[in-house]
């Protein structure tokens, strides 16, 4: 399938609607119908501000954050459609990909083997 690899990255203390972001993100996506999301924490970063952003033993709050996830055209329009209208404010990247699943799902393996 073709679709796009998007990226959004924040930092683990932003909140929309009174929620980490991050976390937000993965909430809408499931409301959305996206098939998948994931999010993974950085240990540093360097922001579009041009500051350091870092874990510290101190705060983590300043932890980079981002929320990867495959979609296709028409999950692509209603995720950006979805995001206009909620106000959210966010860095991301898009970027075109061929995506696909290898192999058989482990239930239908099962079965086969059991033939």
């Amino acid at each position: 399938m073709q679709g796009y690899q998007v990226t959004f990255f924040t930092q683990q203390d932003r909140v929309h609607d009174h929620e980490p972001l991050a976390q937000w993100l993965l909430a809408q996506a499931r409301a959305l119908g996206i098939r998948g999301a994931t999010l993974n924490g950085s240990l540093q970063g360097l922001g579009h501000d041009g500051h350091v952003h870092a874990v510290t033993m101190f705060d983590l709050g300043d932890q980079p954050v981002q929320v990867t996830m495959v979609v296709n055209d028409a999950e692509n329009e209603r995720l950006f459609a979805h995001l206009a209208a909620s106000g959210v404010q966010i860095f991301y990247m898009r970027s075109a990909v061929e995506f696909g699943t290898l192999g058989m799902p482990a239930e239908a393996s099962g079965a086969r083997a059991q033939r």
